[in-house]
């Protein structure tokens, strides 16, 4: 039967995805399709389902970053949109209780507060795909939307570990003691893992077995035990590239979960009812965003832009109901119900997501009717001095080009990145960067480039930004503001070098053939020399 549902998965995964839907649509409709055959889940189910959730809560635990949660927009916004959405949601859930609707009867108000509670959360994997290929993780509204999901996924650890109702091992008061311990010997493996599959395999045994079993062993829950061990290393070097090389299996194993929640039985129309009314509900959960950021005094469109990302229902919520379910709360017909409700928001919010830019542009003016007279600290006024080249994006492209410009030319240069981290490294480096994200409409707005006769005193631009979409939303945005003076940018295919020509780009390059034609420039002026007996010179080649 297992065999049977791996195919079935994969048929329907794949038929969503060309459709441009997520493949876990497809992998509830498998669940549903597999229980209309009358077949139940195998054993394999289960045991994915399993892995899948404690591999998602160590990767959390990988990217925790606990100074990222001391800012009041993330840990009082998330709190207390938290709370207001399951006192509002709770409360309506009670009352069509009350009104004797079948599916509600059986609910009282502590029942209806808990599926509010699994309706409260955003999904950390939708977000997180959405903001990675826009390029903006780093940027502030991704960095907001990302401190609180965090902040939703910790507050859903304390429920799960909470809902067992059991007093943990004496001995799991020696627990903080032995993680101190053995820190600074997980941090030397991991240093010794190479980049390899030990790398991954080390990520296995710290999620899997020292974190779940170890826990366990203590009677604490394996979830917790899973989560804590990521945050345990997440101050690792090589705790992002684990948490990536991990990424795969993690979705796979959750393939198990989305399954057996499709097997939990077919949706009947009132369910289907129920699902579409928590759909219209989740306008509530965006406005409700929105107006809490723009109060912490960020932008309207920082705010908006968060916002969209959190605008659905959470895998988290799932695992909350699922909880529910397996403590007999709540029947199983409700984890079905979340789940036809998360895979339609899935489904909105992409398309919404896509246009967020656009939307923010076209509503500007009375979106910004909701900031406040005082700006957050990373929304100031911008100011580039006197410089006459900026480079966006301070990667490694953009530092490289930084470094040849500041070599070769006279002209005053200024670095200009999204990431605070990246700014602040940079700077303690001597180098000139400030803050901004050129893909901002405010950003032009904000930044002084005219000079007194009306033109720009930038003379030179280039756009490093690791993703073409950031490149080209920025080059429009130039083009839009009528900048004046040279535009270069770089790419990964020739494609979008014509695309970002067409957009008014003066010049721009293949990353990939311009790196390989330096490679071998540089390579050829040294077996040139070599040859002619000159010695080599020993700077550093840029």
């Amino acid at each position: 039967m297992d065999s049977i549902a791996i195919i079935i998965a994969f048929a329907l995964g794949f038929a969503a995805r060309q459709i441009g839907l997520p493949p876990l649509v497809g992998y509830l409709v498998a669940g549903f399709a597999i229980k209309a055959g009358g077949v139940e889940g195998g054993a394999l189910i289960v045991e994915l389902a399993d892995v899948g959730i404690l591999l998602l809560l160590f990767s959390i635990g990988l990217k925790l970053k606990l100074r990222s949660l001391t800012y009041p927009e993330i840990w009082a916004g998330a709190s207390i949109h938290m709370l207001t959405t399951v006192i509002v949601f709770g409360a309506g859930i009670f009352m069509l209780a009350a009104a004797g609707l079948s599916k509600f009867a059986a609910l009282d108000f502590k029942l209806s507060l808990l599926i509010a509670f699994a309706l409260s959360f955003s999904s950390t994997v939708f977000a997180v795909k959405i903001l990675e290929e826009k390029g903006e993780m780093s940027s502030l509204h991704g960095r907001v939307a990302i401190g609180i999901l965090i902040m939703q996924d910790i507050l859903a650890v304390i429920f799960i570990t909470a809902s067992t109702g059991k007093l943990p091992s004496p001995w799991a008061v020696l627990v903080p003691v032995i993680l101190y311990a053995i820190r600074p010997l997980l941090f030397r493996i991991m240093d010794r893992c190479g980049h390899g599959e030990l790398i991954i395999l080390f990520g296995l045994l710290l999620a899997l077995v020292a974190g779940a079993n170890g826990f366990e062993l203590v009677g604490l829950k394996p979830d917790l035990g899973a989560l804590v061990l990521g945050m345990l290393v997440a101050a690792h070097s090589k705790a992002e590239e684990m948490a990536k090389a991990l990424f795969s299996f993690k979705e796979l194993f959750l393939v198990g979960f989305f399954l057996s929640i499709g097997l939990q039985g077919l949706p009947d129309i009132e369910a289907l009812g129920i699902a579409a009314l928590f759909v219209v509900a989740t306008p509530f959960k965006v406005a409700l965003f929105f107006l809490l950021l723009t109060r912490f005094k960020l932008r309207a469109r920082t705010s908006l832009l968060s916002a969209f990302s959190l605008a659905n229902y959470s895998e988290f919520g799932l695992i909350v109901a699922y909880v529910g379910e397996a403590n007999g709360w709540i029947s199983g017909e409700w984890l079905v119900i979340i789940a036809i409700a998360l895979s339609t928001t899935f489904v909105l919010a992409s398309p919404l997501n896509a246009a967020a830019h656009g939307i923010y542009n076209r509503l500007a003016d009375p979106l910004k009717r909701y900031e406040t007279k005082t700006r957050h600290p990373n929304d100031q006024p911008i100011d580039p001095g006197d410089a006459e080249i900026v480079i966006f994006g301070m990667g490694r492209v953009g530092a490289g080009a930084y470094e040849f410009l500041q070599t070769h030319y006279d002209h005053k240069i200024i670095g200009c990145d999204s990431d605070p981290l990246s700014v602040r490294s940079h700077q303690e480096a001597g180098r000139n960067v400030i803050l901004g994200d050129p893909t901002d409409l405010d950003f032009w707005e904000r930044i002084d480039i005219q000079s007194k006769d009306g033109r720009s005193r930038i003379r030179l631009v280039l756009l490093a930004m690791p993703k073409y979409t950031a490149n080209m939303e920025a080059a429009q945005l130039m083009t839009e503001h009528r900048f004046s003076g040279l535009i270069a940018a770089s790419a990964r295919f020739d494609d979008e070098v014509t695309a970002l020509k067409e957009a008014g780009v003066h010049a721009a390059f293949n990353f990939f053939e311009e790196a390989g034609a330096g490679l071998a420039e540089a390579a050829y002026e040294k077996l040139e020399n070599h040859m002619k007996g000159k010695p080599q010179e020993k700077k550093n080649e840029k």
